[in-house]
């Protein structure tokens, strides 16, 4: 089976490949083909694939190339990580944002837009090149903003393009954990958009064990999400949020320490990971080492200012480890190459899943999946709070849609001004000005 990575010289690649070197099973990935256009970033990535392939006889063949015909004909699954402005464009999104005095996280609020506004192009045109090269594939998306992607890609893919993320995973992990429950024997009722959605209930033997959780104070303060948000705010929603609601709920913290940090986080997992790819062949030591070290630092210090806004301390010794969308990722990929049947959150169409939310829109759910892809389950209806800021941030995901695939000005400003994150059309004016003044990707924008 032959796996294509668009983004193959990404810092996270070394994880697919480590799950993939792990899995035993029957007609397991053996060739996989790295697509970037930075040929030294994927030459260092090359050389982590070598070290952790030493000892494995029948590790997966790795190749690269530039040419993105090439690297999708014969493909079997497409894995899409690319970056487009890479973590230089990350770190700028976030700082002019930052100077208006609004968020800029990657993929929330204006820099969220800023990001979707130069990926979705680049992206439409993967699809395309998909649909013709390589009709069979089907692309597993990685590439944030991921919801917002994995839409642009739909129109062109239909369903054969299918969106992950590990936030569900590893928020599932960590209340399961807290409620001394098996995590792969229980139900999570989880639903919303990538980076947005609640987890309402936790079924055990058909019993919803979340409200016991809710209650306890001490058991919240035992996992990250209970630490961000308090057990006073968890019960008034009567859910636990995603860790992005984090930005949402409480927005003047999280822009306040985000603009009193010493670097944001753009420009912190930039400057951490630009010594490992500076290396060259001839340099010393394990790339393997160099990787995981950075790595390490990459995940201590995730969403550490959230943490320390919210007093919530740092970051359980668990969730350092990878084991979260890559896994995600293999799961998904032998169950339908091999229909091995299983449950995952996914971002996928809704097909009126989610209720208050067109067929089309891509939606973060409860999936079944087999041989014939992922199908979202019926989900209960959201309550108002929820369904009112789920349908607004799908506003600003179609708008941002229509700028990107029509070059529509308007919808681009339309996508800034609707986002609860910004508070005025005149900030929302400056910061695409701002934005179109970076990033030269942004010049097809027109009135």
């Amino acid at each position: 089976m032959r796996l294509t990575i668009l983004g193959g010289g990404g810092f996270r690649v070394p994880l697919v490949y480590r799950a993939l070197l792990a899995d035993r099973g029957k007609g397991r990935v053996t060739d996989v083909v790295l697509y970037d256009l930075d040929p030294a970033r994927t030459a260092v990535i090359r050389q982590v694939l070598a070290e952790q392939a030493a000892g494995h006889p029948d590790a997966p063949a790795v190749t690269a190339t530039t040419d993105l015909d090439e690297a999708l004909t014969g493909a079997n699954f497409v894995f899409s990580a690319i970056r487009v402005g890479g973590l230089d464009g990350r770190a700028a999104d976030e700082r002019l944002a930052l100077d208006e005095g609004v968020l800029g996280q990657e993929t929330v609020g204006a820099g969220g837009i800023a990001y979707g506004l130069r990926t979705v192009p680049v992206a439409v045109d993967i699809a395309r090149r998909v649909a013709a090269v390589a009709p069979d594939a089907w692309v597993i998306n990685f590439t944030n903003p991921a919801g917002t992607v994995t839409e642009a890609m739909s129109r062109h893919l239909g369903d054969r393009v299918i969106g992950i993320c590990d936030s569900p995973v590893g928020l599932g992990r960590r209340v399961a954990a807290a409620l001394g429950v098996d995590a792969g024997s229980a139900w999570f009722d989880y639903a919303g958009l990538n980076h947005l959605g609640w987890l309402r209930a936790v079924r055990v033997e058909g019993r919803d064990v979340l409200p016991g959780l809710l209650a306890d104070d001490a058991a919240l303060a035992s996992f990250e999400e209970g630490r961000l948000f308090g057990g006073e705010w968890l019960r008034a929603i009567g859910a636990v949020p995603n860790e992005y609601l984090h930005y949402y709920y409480f927005a003047r913290d999280a822009v306040a320490a985000a603009r009193t940090a010493e670097r944001t986080r753009g420009t912190l997992v930039r400057d951490q990971q630009r010594d490992f790819y500076a290396r060259t062949p001839d340099s010393p030591g394990s790339a393997l080492e160099a990787w995981e070290t950075t790595r390490m630092a990459r995940e201590t210090t995730y969403m550490a200012e959230n943490r320390e806004a919210a007093d919530a301390g740092e970051r359980e010794s668990c969730d350092l480890e990878s084991g979260g969308y890559e896994n995600v990722a293999l799961a998904l990929m032998r169950a339908i190459a091999h229909d091995e049947r299983t449950t995952l959150i996914l971002n996928v169409r809704g097909r009126g899943a989610l209720p208050g939310l067109d067929d089309d829109a891509v939606v973060e759910v409860p999936c079944l999946v087999d041989a014939n892809g992922a199908r979202p389950v019926a989900c209960a209806p959201l309550a108002d709070h929820q369904l009112a800021l789920v349908t607004t941030i799908k506003a600003v995901e179609r708008a941002v849609l229509e700028a990107a695939t029509t070059g529509s000005r308007p919808a681009a400003l339309r996508a800034l001004a609707t986002h609860p994150l910004i508070d005025s059309v005149t900030v929302a004016r400056r910061l695409l000005e701002r934005y179109e003044a970076r990033f030269p990707e942004l010049s097809y924008l027109r009135a």
